[in-house]
């Protein structure tokens, strides 16, 4: 059933967390999904009240053309205008409280983007450490790029019984043995799996992404090889290894951009929970 809105919380903050949390508006939601959408609207709504009247935010200022673009990434998820305002009706809305509310939140995230900027910098050594201390991150397992022609066992069509199945796949593999270059031309006409349309392609893939049957077979073959009839539970396939990817660890030169990015990203992020744990709580 659908539950009614509360009217004690600004509604593009209960929209927004409606959102984020269930991918639905406030007046689609059941009684106990919106009273956490409450929950979570009041509380982010408080600190981003503490957020705004911060001495930080003194001095920000939000530019038309800023708030014009944020409006604008609105009204873009809809159709037309139309649909656009009669969105904003139905969640308690108009055209001048949601420019109104996206200025705010605009501003909020100039403040916290101010204060994340005062993180420190990652150095080469914490990089370092976070490398070695993180090997796993940076293992790319063997992987092989791989192809197939699969021959369904399904005995309600004759020519796809166990016996049958079996036999049409055994008269493919004579032909690859005489003519393996045919591959991908007997995968698009003998092959009942969708990738026939691709010669049989399954791409690159790592260990545990087939039937396990087909998943010991391909990680046996050599680079070019193709394999003899396999049998899993949907029927019987010839299974081709087109190149073996090495297995390979990351240096740290090639992993230090990615280190990078995280750490700065975390202290960032510690940077404005330090901060707004700093901030008063708003009374009233």
């Amino acid at each position: 059933m659908q539950a009614t809105l509360a009217k004690e919380i600004e509604p593009y903050t209960l929209l927004r967390a409606a959102l984020s949390l269930y991918q639905k508006a406030p007046g689609e939601l059941e009684t106990e999904q919106l009273r956490q959408v409450q929950r979570q609207a009041k509380n982010e709504y408080e600190i981003e009240t503490r957020v705004i009247n911060s001495s930080e935010a003194a001095s920000v200022i939000v530019s038309e053309q800023e708030l014009e673009q944020a409006v604008a990434e609105v009204r873009d998820r809809f159709n037309d205008e139309e649909h656009f305002l009669a969105a904003l009706q139905a969640n308690g809305l108009d055209a001048q409280t949601l420019r109104s509310a996206l200025s705010r939140q605009c501003k909020v995230n100039a403040v916290l983007e101010r204060v994340a900027s005062r993180s420190p910098k990652v150095n080469e050594v914490e990089i370092g450490i976070f490398y070695h201390t993180h090997l796993d991150r940076f293992h790319k397992p063997e992987q092989r790029q791989a192809r197939h022609i699969l021959i369904s066992i399904n005995p309600e069509y004759p020519e796809n019984t166990r016996e049958q199945a079996q036999q049409r796949l055994a008269e493919v593999a004579e032909v690859l043995q005489r003519k393996p270059h045919k591959f991908a031309d007997l995968a698009l006409k003998h092959s009942e799996c969708p990738t026939a349309l691709n010669g049989g392609e399954l791409g690159v893939l790592s260990k545990g992404k087939l039937y396990p049957e087909l998943d010991a077979v391909l990680f046996s073959l050599k680079e070019q090889e193709i394999s003899g009839l396999v049998e899993t539970e949907i029927g019987f396939h010839l299974i081709q290894c087109l190149q073996i990817v090495p297995a390979e660890t990351l240096s740290l030169k090639k992993a230090t951009p990615k280190i990078r990015e995280l750490m700065q990203e975390r202290y960032r992020r510690n940077c404005q929970r330090t901060w707004l744990a700093s901030l008063p709580v708003v009374k009233g």
